[in-house]
């Protein structure tokens, strides 16, 4: 056999239409949910996919643009309080929770140009600040009443099973719709400038990658996704308080799922979730001990499985249930995955695998 019919190049594999495809049996059965599950199981399911927007877009923020902040918490608030701003000038609940969120991305533009001028613990701690800032200029709308805070006051307007109802449909639809157009983004040449910045941002520069526009998109998408879920949070609490909403641990929630699950991996974000969730669910009544668990197991994943779960399963059975990349593949026996430090593909070997 000559060596070009032993050689193979794919990027989908059978494993991964599989799941592909039980992906999407899963998104139909959770499409009826209400119509199945009690309120509130209704309710911790949409808790579970704000986690999982949430998850999902520090990961594309850190684990594959590179840029770690500390300071997302700022586009959580802002997504909530324009929601809330929208509601009170008449527009309709709902499509304000998404109209909120466009909102925000378009307000992250500006504050691109100067955050992404910073590199490193700069960016983290200005990211910080920029949140610190939001949560004093939203104090002083006279709507909000400093940190009294005020209430999503047309959801009065639904019943209580019908708001249940639309706003897990809205939090079902709103995180399909992330993980979609992350996935795609990931997938194409967009994908490929973004993990090349991260991986070293002169080299990429010096091959004609556009590095600022692209830097852009990634700050820009991970803003909206951030606005899209706190205004969903707001949804579901009905309260909006300024202290609470750009509290810092938000942003602790996230680094704690993409820690957990794997920085830098798709489906590391989405199993960080769904840890966090369970974990929230059982101990979140603890109190600080609570916190401090948190903390703990943070720290155990940092010193020993610093992938992540599934950045370790994924190297040591070369899964790969949604492929960013392309395995290339000879005489039918494909190589273990190599990966970078920060999650990202490693230049790949002759005979190995392009991730």
């Amino acid at each position: 056999m000559s060596l070009d019919q032993t050689i193979r190049i794919e990027r989908w594999t059978p494993l991964s239409r599989a799941a592909i495809l039980i992906a999407a049996l899963v998104l139909v059965l959770l499409a009826a949910g209400p119509l199945l599950f009690s309120n509130n199981a209704i309710d911790k399911l949409t808790t579970l996919f704000i986690y999982v927007m949430l998850a999902v877009c520090w990961n594309a923020l850190a684990g594959y643009g590179g840029l770690v902040s500390v300071g997302q918490q700022a586009f959580f608030g802002l997504g909530a309080y324009a929601a809330v701003r929208l509601a009170d000038a008449g527009l309709s609940v709902y499509p304000a929770l998404v109209i909120a969120a466009v909102l925000v991305a378009i307000v992250s533009l500006p504050i691109s140009a100067f955050m992404l001028r910073l590199k490193g613990g700069e960016f983290a701690i200005g990211m910080w600040v920029v949140a610190a800032l939001c949560h004093l200029l939203v104090n002083l709308d006279s709507l909000v009443q400093g940190e009294t805070g005020t209430s999503l006051i047309a959801l009065n307007a639904y019943e209580a099973d019908t708001r249940h109802a639309l706003t897990y449909w809205v939090a079902l639809g709103s995180m399909t719709a992330i993980l979609a157009i992350l996935f795609a983004l990931l997938r194409s040449r967009v994908g490929s400038a973004i993990q090349a910045i991260r991986d070293n941002e002169e080299a990429a520069a010096s091959v004609g990658v556009r590095v600022m526009s692209t830097k852009r998109i990634i700050f820009v998408f991970a803003a909206f996704g951030a606005a899209l879920a706190g205004a969903l949070w707001l949804a579901t609490a009905i309260t909006f308080q300024p202290k609470t909403y750009f509290g810092v641990q938000w942003t602790a929630y996230m680094i704690f799922m993409v820690l957990v699950g794997g920085l830098g991996t798709f489906e590391g974000a989405i199993l960080g979730a769904v840890i966090f969730f369970v974990i929230e669910a059982w101990f979140g009544a603890s109190g600080v001990w609570y916190l401090v668990g948190l903390g703990a197991t943070a720290l155990v994943f940092a010193l020993f499985l610093p992938r992540g779960l599934w950045g370790w399963l994924e190297r040591r059975y070369d899964l790969a249930l949604l492929p960013l990349g392309y395995r290339v593949t000879i005489g039918g026996q494909p190589p273990s995955r190599e990966r970078t430090p920060q999650g990202g593909p490693a230049a790949p070997a002759p005979t190995g695998n392009a991730g």
